[in-house]
């Protein structure tokens, strides 16, 4: 039967389909070889991160398979319950998990199918199926067809993902500019307030008077100063994490240091830096976040111990395929009492305002959890009779940034 039989041509048969089917699955983990290397030369993410785990390399060639399939028997269609769809859906969590964009994704099934149409063409000049010209384009069709299912899946997932991104961080930053701005407001008035009450007293004004209400302005024009430039940091965490500048954990947390030394000897407090590892971090977000659990550590140090300090620790994890950064604010300052514990990475929460007169907006440790999480990682605060520790975990970097 060949594809001049109009039956054999309605059922796509075609003698040389099984042939090429089975050259494809014999040569699937060279493929996905070739696959992974193009990918990499594209991209600026490592090849041991464009597929980060065994286990999902290990599966990409079910994506072959599937293909294969297809081309052997396209009865078998490729439905949403085939494994081949299900890897097809984890990669595209994968590619937006990494930054990726649609057009890389397009890129990277554009190149797949180079890859397997080069390697077809070669085995069908090889075999000796008897096979009609049209009979190749019907399995040139169908390769096709099973790659443009494959990509669909992949991109439509990526893009639901980001759309629920985008509308998370949309509604998230609603939310923070309704808060900044009253409060911003607020410090605005009280300043304003202090100005006119200065300006009525005139002259009449004593010392104690003057010096109360320029304490006054100048402690809500730092605060607002304060937050004013969080919110810079913060904004460009929004970039293109593809853009973000690296640098190693050292370094970051040495400028970190650096920034507040003078704060840190005005209040007596040491401030050290132990043996941390030498892994690369988005400098934005980790700055920032060292930065705030760094002041925090300062502005409530225990004034009645002799002896004041804060240190920054740091480890890597092995957590399976998936090795964590996790760095440590540890200090031994006035702690938070147990029943406001719950209460500390929310916004505008200050756990010692009626204790101490610590300048602050309160917007510190929520900007830190809002920061990492924006890069995969989480917060979290530990208490003991020793102190406090502030911390926060992110996904490792193990490689050197091609920009450095």
């Amino acid at each position: 039967m060949t594809l001049t039989d109009p039956l054999a041509f309605q059922q796509g048969y075609c003698p040389l389909a099984g042939t090429l089917a089975r050259q494809l699955r014999e040569a699937r983990r060279d493929l996905t070889a070739r696959w992974l290397e193009r990918i990499s030369a594209r991209v600026s993410t490592e090849p041991n991160r464009v597929f980060p785990s065994d286990q999902l390399l290990d599966h990409v060639p079910l994506l072959i398979d599937g293909i294969a399939d297809y081309l052997e028997d396209p009865s078998a269609e490729i439905g949403s319950d085939t494994p081949v769809i299900g890897k097809a859906v984890e990669l595209g969590a994968l590619r937006h998990e990494q930054g990726f964009d649609v057009y890389e994704i397009l890129k990277e099934y554009e190149i797949l199918g180079g890859i397997l149409f080069s390697f077809l063409a070669r085995v069908a000049d090889e075999v000796e199926e008897p096979c009609e010209n049209g009979e190749l384009l019907v399995c040139g069709h169908r390769v096709f067809r099973a790659i443009s299912i494959i990509q669909e899946t992949t991109t439509g997932h990526f893009l639901r993902l980001a759309d629920e991104q985008v509308a998370e961080r949309e509604e998230r930053l609603r939310a923070f500019n309704r808060t900044v701005s009253h409060e911003i407001k607020n410090q605005i008035g009280t300043i304003l307030g202090a100005s006119e009450v200065l300006r009525e007293l005139g002259d009449d004004a004593s010392i104690e008077q003057r010096t109360k209400f320029v304490d006054i302005i100048s402690s809500n024009a730092r605060i607002m100063r304060a937050t004013i430039e969080n919110l810079v940091a913060l904004s460009r965490l929004q970039r293109d994490p593809r853009q973000h500048r690296h640098v190693r954990l050292p370094e970051a947390a040495a400028e970190s240091v650096r920034q507040l030394r003078e704060r840190a000897q005005a209040g007596g407090i040491d401030v050290c830096i132990e043996e941390l590892p030498n892994v690369e971090v988005n400098a934005a977000a980790v700055e920032l976040a060292l930065n705030n659990l760094i002041s925090n550590a300062i502005k409530y140090a225990d004034v009645k111990k002799a002896s004041r300090w804060v240190r920054i620790e740091g480890s890597v994890r092995e957590d399976g395929d998936s090795p964590s950064l996790e760095i440590r604010v540890r200090d031994n300052g006035l702690g938070v009492p147990v029943e406001l514990r719950d209460r500390l990475f929310q916004r505008f929460f200050r756990a010692h305002e009626t204790v101490t007169r610590a300048e602050g907006t309160g917007l510190g440790l929520s900007i830190v959890k809002d920061t990492i999480k924006s890069i995969g990682g989480r917060t979290w605060a530990e208490f003991s009779d020793e102190g406090s520790v502030f911390a926060f975990s992110i996904p490792v970097r193990r490689a050197p940034d091609s920009t450095q």
